[in-house]
């Protein structure tokens, strides 16, 4: 049973899926040979037509590189939204408060778990804020991990770009919750009632 396990491990590294959602779907898998073909259809036309937009880092079509919301010119380019996880930005747009641009970090610090400053892209960050930037919203989760990221991310940005404005989504989100939960109205509830870092 080597390549179940090996199937399980290597789903479990998805976002969102734990050691038991990955063992159950690895499971399914292996006894549905319809579903897995179907999973192996989809991944190889992902590989084919999507890429990260060199930007912002969001999921876009290979031939739309940068993005849709990156080369919108009616769009603030003094607003830089730093999100943790690139699928956040979908979930602020659906909002329909924020009119800025993007920035996706891939993930926040967790020592516990290997992933330091280096994990960030920190530098594509400081070159994108060099672009007219005059407030950074830093729209991450309320979690351990995301606050010390922020602080972080707040220091440095104060640090490197004296006078430069840098915020946190306010009203409406939990502590400890995440982003993702969030639906449109609280979201854009947040993003209006922005505090300072």
């Amino acid at each position: 049973m080597e390549a179940l396990r090996q199937l399980a491990e290597a789903l479990e590294r998805l976002p969102g899926l734990g050691r038991r959602s990955a063992e159950r779907i690895a499971a399914h898998l292996a006894r549905h040979a319809e579903d897995a073909a179907a999973v192996e259809s989809a991944l190889a036309a992902a590989r084919g037509t999507l890429t990260t937009c060199r930007l912002c880092g969001t999921v876009t079509r290979k031939e739309e590189n940068p993005c849709r919301l990156c080369t919108d010119e009616h769009r603030d380019g003094r607003l830089l939204c730093v999100v943790g996880d690139s699928g956040d930005i979908a979930l602020l747009e659906r909002s329909g408060e924020y009119r800025g641009r993007y920035f996706a970090l891939g993930g926040t610090m967790s020592p516990g778990r290997g992933r330091g400053v280096e994990s960030l892209r920190l530098g594509e960050l400081m070159a994108r804020t060099e672009e007219g930037v005059d407030e950074v919203l830093l729209a991450l989760d309320s979690d351990v991990e995301s606050e010390a990221t922020a602080s972080y991310l707040r220091h440095e940005l104060q640090r490197r770009r004296p006078g430069i404005r840098v915020t946190r989504l306010a009203l409406g989100l939990p502590a400890g919750g995440a982003i993702a939960y969030a639906d449109p109205v609280t979201l854009g509830r947040a993003v209006r009632g922005r505090t300072d870092a």
